[in-house]
């Protein structure tokens, strides 16, 4: 089995106690596996800042890098811009897809963007 990657929208959904949050708890039996981009990091900590606060935000940030945190480098910057031009998505989607796949994991996710494409486990986002 290759190592999980956790989109943004899986950290969200676990630390907000969503409706999929067990099956991407799934995701993290060995947390220091898990692979995490620092655009998740970004996204996970604005997301609970606006609907939570910055404390929560910043504990939220601490349990993520217990896993190994990827910068975006020149190659991953690269690699991302060819994905998104491949597979039409958003920057940081780009960047995060990059991310796991420089990593041969696998993305978890609940975001449409990433439904279609290879290397991703997809959940549809349920109502809580």
């Amino acid at each position: 089995m290759t190592r999980p990657c956790l989109d943004s929208s899986a950290w969200i959904e676990i630390f907000h106690n969503g409706a999929n949050t067990k099956v991407f708890l799934k995701a993290l039996g060995d947390p220091a596996s898990v692979i995490v981009s620092t655009i998740s990091l970004y996204e996970v900590w604005k997301y609970t800042a606006q609907h939570a606060d910055e404390h929560r935000a910043q504990r939220l940030i601490e349990a993520m890098q217990q896993g190994v945190v990827v910068d975006v480098d020149p190659a991953l910057a690269i690699q991302a811009a060819a994905l998104s031009l491949q597979h039409k998505i958003a920057m940081a989607d780009s960047l995060i897809y990059a991310t796991a796949l420089s990593h041969n994991a696998t993305l978890w996710t609940q975001d449409d963007a990433f439904q279609h494409l290879p290397n991703v486990k997809y959940f549809p986002k349920r109502k809580s």
